[in-house]
């Protein structure tokens, strides 16, 4: 007999909620006719909105769903990972709130899972309802942070997926403050495979990832798991060095040949491009000493408010494991 988890962050989700939680059951309900058993845990992340309150009512119509409230927003990865420390099963699912990544695959992902494979990615083949800006930034960058990273992060991949326990002990020993799970889950290792799918539109409610945080989190992403922007960083001060040393080459020639007239422009010129590369160099090295700062204050990642969790039969199979992270209730 196996429990099953399914993990949800939200944020500002109460229009979603009914709908998500009465998919998730009916998908669960299955695995349950089978004679596993499984648990529902919706991480609130602080919602502004009757997200929380819209959670509870649906208690009375899911016995197995698990409510942690955190005591503020934290973002999205940081309420992704309270909900995997509070989960118990042997496999868990983590998906988004707004339906777009379908609950149906749920079963796909079960079958991979009793195969032997520990985790199990949803590959998103078609992303319906987003313009062609979004899908031409997240495909680049998921190819770039693909090139960049020295970890091999499947291309076209969120956080829908399915992890074995041990993935999910694993994640758990890693804390670090900008998260970028989707990395972090190939950074572990062990065997994983893809499912394809079509992404649907979002149920209601408007994104939580307008472009100023995707480039945040596309930032995370790469100094998370890459060098190379620091390489570059590097690499560009010897380019330009080498620039600099022809350049002051030639000024001596021209100056021996009486040839060159000293001007404004190309003292200013040199000025400012030089001045751009050393702010480039500089705001490159600040991200990584900011991330760096943010790690040694060794805050805990989250906390947590409140953690309503059924009192029934379901559960009564599935032993507590030690949970890695700072909770206070």
């Amino acid at each position: 007999m196996s429990l099953i988890s399914v993990v949800i962050p939200l944020y500002n989700e109460e229009g979603n909620v009914p709908e998500l939680i009465r998919r998730i059951g009916a998908i669960l309900s299955q695995v349950a006719a089978e004679g596993d058993q499984f648990e529902i845990i919706a991480v609130n992340d602080g919602s502004q909105d009757g997200t929380l309150q819209a959670l509870r009512d649906e208690r009375a119509r899911q016995p197995n769903l698990t409510i942690v409230n955190l005591s503020r927003n934290f973002g999205h990865q940081i309420a992704a990972t309270a909900g995997l420390d509070v989960s118990r099963g042997d496999a868990v699912i983590l998906m988004d709130g707004d339906l777009q990544d379908p609950p149906e695959l749920i079963e796909q992902f079960l079958e991979k899972w009793r195969e032997g494979y520990d985790v199990v990615y949803a590959t998103r083949r078609e992303r319906r309802g987003e313009n062609r800006f979004k899908l031409f930034t997240a495909r680049l960058f998921y190819r770039v942070i693909r090139r960049l990273t020295n970890v091999s992060i499947p291309v076209d991949t969120g956080d829908f997926r399915l992890m074995s326990r041990r993935v999910v002990e694993a994640l758990g020993q890693t804390r670090e403050k900008h998260r970028f799970l989707r990395g972090l889950v190939s950074w572990v290792g062990f065997e994983q495979i893809g499912v394809a799918y079509d992404r649907d539109p979002r149920l209601s409610g408007k994104t939580k990832y307008p472009l100023s945080k995707m480039m945040h989190f596309a930032i995370d992403g790469i100094t998370s798991f890459s060098e190379a922007p620091l390489r570059f960083a590097t690499y560009l001060g010897f380019i330009v060095s080498g620039f600099a040393f022809v350049y002051a080459v030639v000024v001596l020639i021209l100056k021996i040949l009486q040839l060159n007239e000293p001007g404004y422009t190309s003292t200013m010129v040199a000025i400012l491009f030089l001045g751009g590369v050393q702010l480039i160099g500089i705001g490159i090295l600040g991200e990584y000493v900011g991330r760096v700062y943010d790690q040694v204050k060794a805050r805990p990642l989250y906390f947590v408010s409140s953690v309503e969790r059924p009192s029934g039969a379901p559960l009564a199979a599935a032993a507590e494991r030690p949970n890695p992270a700072s909770i206070s209730s």
